[in-house]
C-alpha cells in the first residue's frame, strides 16, 4: 500500500464497502478486499435448530460483550490459515479504543471458549472473524450477537464472504449493486452496539426468531 494505513482510513474504506486482508499472520503486505458478491446476514433470518434452542435454554455459556477483545482477537488467528498479521491487529485494537470495533465473547467458567468481533459503522456491522473451543460456541456467539444488533438499531450484518456454515445459518450472497444500496441506507442510521441490557438472557435471543429448522 501506498498510504500507511490507519484506523481512520479503515473506517473511510469500510464506508466504501472494502475491507484490508493479509496473506498470513507472517506476511507484512495488506490488500484491499472489495467483493463482487457479499455475504450478509439479514438480521431477521438466523437459523436456529432445535439442538441449538435448547442449549441456548440451557445456558451452558456465560456471555459477555468487550471484556477481552485481544482474547478474541487472537482466537481467530489463531489457526494455520489467517489474514490477522501483526499490523491489522493492532489496527482493529486501536478501532476497539475509538469505539468502531466490539467483541462478543463466550466464556466456560474463566476459560474465553469462543467470540465474534466486527466494525461498527453506522447502522452497519462488519463481521470480521470468529472461533469456537467448544461445540456450538460460536453458534451462540451469532445467536446472541443478532440479537444485540437487532436491538441496537442496525439494518447491514455484513460477512464479507459466504461460506457455508454461514449460509447453513441464514446468510445470503448479494450483488455489488445490492450490497451498496443497503451500506448507504445504514450509514445514515446510528446503530448502538452497547443498548442491550446485561445479562442478555435466553428469552431475549430467541423471542425474536422463530427460524427454527
Amino acid at each position: 500500500m501506498s498510504e500507511r494505513l490507519t484506523p481512520e482510513l479503515l473506517l473511510r474504506a469500510y464506508g466504501n464497502g472494502v475491507f484490508p486482508m493479509a496473506e498470513s499472520a507472517q506476511s507484512d503486505q495488506i490488500f484491499w478486499v472489495d467483493p463482487t458478491r457479499r455475504g450478509i446476514f439479514p438480521l431477521d433470518q438466523f437459523h436456529i435448530s432445535r439442538s441449538l434452542r435448547r442449549k441456548i435454554r440451557k445456558q451452558p455459556f456465560r456471555i459477555t460483550i468487550n471484556q477481552d477483545f485481544t482474547g478474541v482477537l487472537n482466537g481467530c488467528a489463531d489457526h494455520e490459515e489467517t489474514w490477522i498479521n501483526a499490523e491489522i491487529f493492532q489496527l482493529y485494537t486501536e478501532l476497539h479504543d475509538m469505539g468502531h470495533a466490539h467483541s462478543l465473547e463466550v466464556w466456560e467458567d474463566q476459560a474465553l471458549v469462543g467470540g465474534v468481533y466486527g466494525v461498527v459503522l453506522g447502522g452497519a456491522f462488519f463481521g470480521e472473524s470468529m472461533f469456537s473451543r467448544r461445540t456450538d460456541a460460536s453458534k451462540i456467539a451469532l445467536a446472541y450477537l443478532m440479537a444485540r444488533l437487532r436491538y441496537g438499531g442496525f439494518t447491514l450484518f455484513d460477512t464479507q464472504f459466504l461460506t457455508d456454515h454461514l449460509a447453513s445459518l441464514g446468510a445470503i450472497e448479494i450483488s455489488h449493486a445490492k450490497y451498496h444500496r443497503l451500506l448507504a441506507a445504514a450509514l445514515k442510521l446510528r446503530g448502538n452496539f452497547t443498548a442491550q441490557p446485561q445479562p442478555v438472557q435466553p428469552s431475549d435471543v430467541l423471542q425474536d426468531n422463530n427460524h427454527t429448522s
